[in-house]
């Protein structure tokens, strides 16, 4: 008798779990997006909707990408592997192609009964259809029934027209290279539509009819990707959030100049941003251009916001917020002419350093709204969302879950986190080696600078083959320093070609390099960063 009610409960208890709902996963994915937002300390930049959401959930001060630019960054935070494990370091690699049989984020999610979907830009291009990770296609009838049809670039006739006119004159001038960007229109718009006239604004509503349709199959969990391209080039919005912003209250960057004694490698010309018309291709950016250039950038934050807004409102009204995980991250940061610089690519904190902000439906009620100072990485999302699910983390994931931060944010946690980027001065702006006919193009004269000034700086040091090839930057990340080591990639062995290091505690904009004159500290911190992530994880 004892044994059958043994069985019994056996059996209540699992059809009890089983009956239990999953909880939905909505996975919010920002472009470019820097932590310039309300809730991370702007005073310029409008966000009212992320914002509500940090008041909600818990906001991380300290997460860091693991390589600051789009493919690579993507690839490692939905594979759960660091770019110098999975070989994906520019933007042309696709992470099948190097690691076929990883099980990606919403991949593991699929196998273990969700609806997978995503609208926007969730994978870098290449990658985005990867039929392993998504389970349906997004609802495009209903799009097609209200007559909406998916934007362009542009919305103004005359700036796709300059588009198309400069890159027929770039292909008949440079030939193929120039398709990798040479020709991109301009820089920023901000015409009289609607939001769904902007391409975030049609995957916003493309992503809500989607969510309505997966939640009429109320037995299966959902894993919906939200991926917002703005604010990445080209800065375009409606012209109602470029509105929202007054010129003469928003502030240019402080530190318009590289470190002082900083690695001549690790800053770019701002490549991605001069291909633009009307930029520049040598001369520096002047300040009245720079203050267009920001307002552009902050109208897309805005408009992004906006969107998120939507769709956070559309699941309160399908009932489904209290059952439904909501995290929101950016890929990598952008300086906006920090370090007289304009784009992402590169080891420094303004480069790396990204929004994150996470809210569950079970967190304590005493730490919503909170911020949490731990050391966090965007490899850490996998298996965080994985713990929630109680899905299975595959062995190979290179992240940690930071889940007992939601519970406790003031706990002892990561002792370092790690970003790295091969040779920002002599990369595209993709992270790919310089094309010979890059050269031969109107950016020529500039790289040349580039290349003095390294070669000044690096005198015997200097290969051409090993700088534009195999040199990679190594940064690490501790609560009060920034860490650089740049080394030969093939030879791993070998001394450090140059070693950068800056003091957050008194110098946060990383102006000054003090490793020449700090040489304890740079072998105390180098034992710590030979020890790699995983000698810096959180101790049990």
């Amino acid at each position: 008798m004892k044994k059958l009610i043994k069985i019994i409960c056996f059996i209540l208890i699992t059809i009890s779990c089983y009956s239990q709902k999953k909880t939905n996963i909505l996975f919010i994915a920002i472009d470019d997006l820097r932590p310039e937002l309300g809730c991370y300390g702007s005073n310029i930049a409008i966000t009212p909707n992320i914002d509500k959401l940090a008041s909600e959930g818990l906001l991380f001060n300290n997460a860091y990408c693991q390589q600051a630019i789009c493919g690579p960054s993507r690839a490692s935070l939905l594979t759960g592997i660091r770019p110098e494990t999975s070989g994906v370091y520019h933007n042309y690699i696709k992470f099948r192609d190097v690691n076929p049989d990883v099980v990606t984020l919403p991949q593991q999610f699929k196998n273990n009964g969700y609806e997978t979907v995503y609208c926007g830009k969730i994978f870098h291009h290449g990658d985005l259809d990867d039929e392993l990770s998504w389970s349906r296609q997004p609802a495009i009838d209903s799009m097609f029934v209200k007559n909406i049809k998916r934007p362009g670039g542009f919305a103004l006739e005359e700036n796709n027209k300059n588009r198309k006119e400069q890159r027929t004159k770039m292909i008949a001038k440079y030939g193929e290279v120039a398709k990798y960007g040479l020709a991109m229109g301009p820089a920023y718009e901000n015409a009289d539509v609607e939001d769904n006239e902007y391409l975030d604004g049609y995957n916003t509503e493309l992503a809500i009819a989607t969510m309505k349709e997966m939640s009429a199959k109320s037995n299966t969990p959902f894993f919906l990707g939200l991926g917002f391209n703005k604010p990445h080039l080209n800065w375009t919005s409606p012209k109602k959030y470029w509105d929202l912003y007054s010129p003469d209250k928003i502030k240019l960057a402080l530190e318009k100049q590289g470190p002082k004694q900083g690695a001549e490698m690790g800053l770019h010309a701002s490549f991605e941003l001069r291909t633009r018309s009307g930029i520049p291709k040598k001369e520096e950016i002047s300040s009245e251009q720079a203050l267009k250039l920001k307002h552009a950038y902050l109208a897309c934050v805005s408009y992004v916001d906006a969107q998120i807004g939507k769709i956070i409102t559309e699941l309160e009204k399908e009932g489904l917020r209290e059952n439904t995980i909501i995290i929101l991250w950016s890929d990598h940061g952008y300086h906006l002419g920090d370090m007289g610089i304009w784009g992402k690519a590169t080891n420094y904190e303004i480069a790396t350093r990204v929004p994150l902000i996470i809210w569950t439906p079970d967190m304590p009620s005493k730490n919503k709204g909170k911020k949490t100072d731990a050391l966090v990485e965007l490899v850490d999302i996998y298996p965080t969302l994985c713990d929630y699910a109680n899905i299975p983390v595959p062995n190979y994931v290179e992240g940690y879950s930071f889940k007992p931060l939601i519970n406790n944010p003031a706990q002892k946690w990561k002792s370092a986190a790690f970003s790295q980027f091969p040779t920002p001065a002599l990369r595209e702006w993709g992270a790919y080696p310089l094309r010979p006919a890059m050269k031969e193009t109107f950016f020529g004269p500039l790289i040349k600078d580039v290349e003095d000034r390294i070669i000044n700086q690096q005198k015997e040091n200097w290969d051409r083959d090993l700088f534009e090839n195999k040199l990679m930057g190594y940064a690490m990340r501790t609560k009060k320093h920034r860490f650089i080591v740049w080394k030969d990639r093939d030879n791993p062995q070998k001394q450090p070609l140059f070693i950068e290091l800056y003091d957050h505690d008194n110098d946060p904009l990383e102006t000054t390099n003090i490793a020449n004159v700090k040489p304890k500290l740079v072998k105390k911190l180098m034992t710590k960063f030979n020890k790699g992530w995983q000698g810096n994880r959180p101790k049990k």
